[in-house]
C-alpha cells in the first residue's frame, strides 16, 4: 500500500513539472514512457480518456492563435498532396500487408491509421470493418509506438537537414500518424511549424468521414463512426480570433496555453507506453507499420522539398 500511494504521489510531481513552461514535448513524452516502463501507470484506462479529451481542448486552443486566413491557404494548399498521400498510402499498405502476411482488419488499419490521423483513423474505421479487439489493439499499439518515435526523430532530422518552419510543419502534418505527435514535434520546432503542421494534420483528418463511409457502404456494415467534432473547433476559434482582433492578447494568452496543455497530453500519453503494449505489437503488424511510415515519411519529404509547397 505504502509503494502504491509513493507511486501515486511521484505520478503528480511528474504532471505538475509538465505545466512548466521549460519543460517541452519530447522531454514529457519521455518522462511519461520512463515513468509507464519503470513504474506503470497507476490510472491507465482513466488517463487514456483523459488524455484523450485534453488534446482535443488543447487543439481548439490553438486555433485562438491562428488567423483563418492562415488556416484557409494552408489547407488549401495541402489538400491535393493529402489526398494523394492518403490513396497512395492505402495502396502500399494493402500490398505490404499481402507482403508481410498480416492479418486482414490488422493491415487495414495500420494503413488507415498511417494515411490519415493514427489512432483516431484507427477508432473510426474498426467498427466498420469489423475488427476485433486484439485487431484493433494491435494496430493502436504499432501506430503508438511509431509516434513515440517520430516525436524525437522528426525535429532532429528536420535541423539535419535545415528544413524551414513551413516545410518542417507540413511534413510533420503529412507523415506523422497522430495530432497530439504533429503537434508536438512541430511545436518542438517553432511557432510557424506549429501552425503549419496542425492546420495541416486537421484538413487530412477530415478525410476520415468519406473514407469510413465508404468502407461502411463496400462492406455493408451500417456502422456508425464518431466524427472528430474538435476539428470544427480549431476553425471555429480561429474564426473568432480573427473577427475581433482587439482581444489579440488574450487569444495569444489561451494559444500559449493550450501549447503547453498539449505538453501536459504528450506525458499523459507518454504513460500509456507499457510493456504489455510493446508486447502485443507482433512482428508482422510492426513491420508493416515501420516500412509504410518510412516510405511515407520519405517520399513526403521529396515532395516538399522538390516542389516547395510551402
Amino acid at each position: 500500500m505504502h509503494r502504491e500511494s509513493a507511486r501515486k504521489i511521484l505520478f503528480f510531481i511528474c504532471l505538475v513539472l509538465t505545466t512548466l513552461p521549460w519543460i517541452g514535448p519530447a522531454t514529457a513524452l519521455s518522462i511519461g514512457v520512463l515513468f509507464s516502463l519503470l513504474l506503470g501507470n497507476p490510472w491507465r484506462q482513466k488517463i487514456s480518456d483523459y488524455s484523450k479529451t485534453l488534446l482535443q481542448i488543447s487543439v481548439v486552443g490553438l486555433g485562438f492563435g491562428l488567423s483563418i486566413g492562415e488556416v484557409i491557404d494552408t489547407g488549401k494548399t495541402s489538400i491535393v498532396i493529402s489526398v494523394v498521400g492518403i490513396l497512395f498510402t492505402l495502396l502500399v499498405g494493402y500490398l505490404l500487408g499481402r507482403w508481410f502476411k498480416t492479418e486482414r482488419n490488422t493491415s487495414t488499419l495500420i494503413s488507415f491509421g498511417t494515411a490519415i490521423c493514427g489512432g483516431s483513423a484507427i477508432a473510426a474505421m474498426a467498427p466498420v470493418i469489423k475488427a476485433k479487439n486484439d485487431q484493433t489493439a494491435v494496430a493502436l499499439a504499432t501506430v503508438f509506438t511509431l509516434n513515440a518515435a517520430a516525436l524525437l526523430l522528426f525535429p532532429t532530422i528536420g535541423h539535419l537537414l535545415q528544413l524551414d518552419q513551413a516545410t518542417f510543419g507540413a511534413w510533420a502534418g503529412l507523415a506523422i500518424h497522430d495530432t497530439s505527435s504533429v503537434v508536438g514535434a512541430a511545436s518542438a520546432y517553432g511557432s510557424q511549424a506549429l501552425a503549419v503542421g496542425t492546420t495541416v494534420k486537421l484538413t487530412r483528418a477530415i478525410w476520415i468521414m468519406p473514407f469510413v463511409l465508404g468502407a461502411a457502404w463496400m462492406t455493408r456494415s451500417g456502422q456508425k463512426f464518431n466524427f472528430p467534432y474538435f476539428i470544427l473547433g480549431f476553425v471555429a476559434a480561429s474564426i473568432v480570433s480573427s473577427s475581433v482582433p482587439q482581444l489579440s492578447d488574450m487569444w495569444e494568452t489561451t494559444a500559449k496555453i493550450a501549447k503547453q496543455a498539449l505538453v501536459v497530453t504528450l506525458f499523459l500519453i507518454g504513460t500509456g507506453l507499457s510493456r504489455e503494449v510493446l508486447r502485443t505489437v507482433g512482428i508482422r503488424p510492426f513491420l508493416q507499420g515501420v516500412s509504410l511510415w518510412l516510405m511515407v515519411g520519405s517520399l513526403t519529404l521529396l515532395v516538399l522539398t522538390s516542389v516547395g509547397l510551402f
